[in-house]
């Protein structure tokens, strides 16, 4: 038998419409079918955090089923005022489509290692 690891993009246009409750519980549907969500954008803190507190809540409720690993990555913004007020204008315009998190379940995802120029998600055998 051979294992699989499936990830699911969900771009930013299937989350944006949707509130803030309904953001989390289609990550969070995903996240319990063992796959690892890379997601266009990024959650709210409050929608992070209740995430969070979600899959806590589940934890032994659910077979296996031992919570998530979460990373964002954003590019790296230097510090000039004008480029911090046209990133800003900007996200205000479209929302944050530049960042991308990564969110995958805890029993799968080892450590997500982010740096500026890459990203590692290292999976438990």
């Amino acid at each position: 038998m051979t294992d699989k690891l499936t990830l699911r993009f969900i771009p930013y246009s299937e989350v944006e419409s949707l509130e803030s409750d309904e953001r989390v519980k289609r990550v969070l549907d995903v996240v319990l079918t063992n796959k690892i969500v890379i997601l266009q954008g990024r959650l709210k803190s409050i929608e992070e955090a209740s995430l969070i507190q979600s899959t806590m809540a589940l934890v032994g409720r659910i077979k296996n089923f031992r919570g998530v690993e979460l990373a964002v990555i954003q590019p790296n913004i230097n510090d000039a005022w004008f480029e911090k007020v046209k990133v800003g204008i900007a996200r205000a315009l479209i929302g944050e489509r530049d960042s991308l998190t990564i969110i995958g379940p805890a029993a799968i995802v080892k450590e997500i290692k982010r740096d500026p120029k890459k990203i590692e998600l290292l999976l438990k055998k």
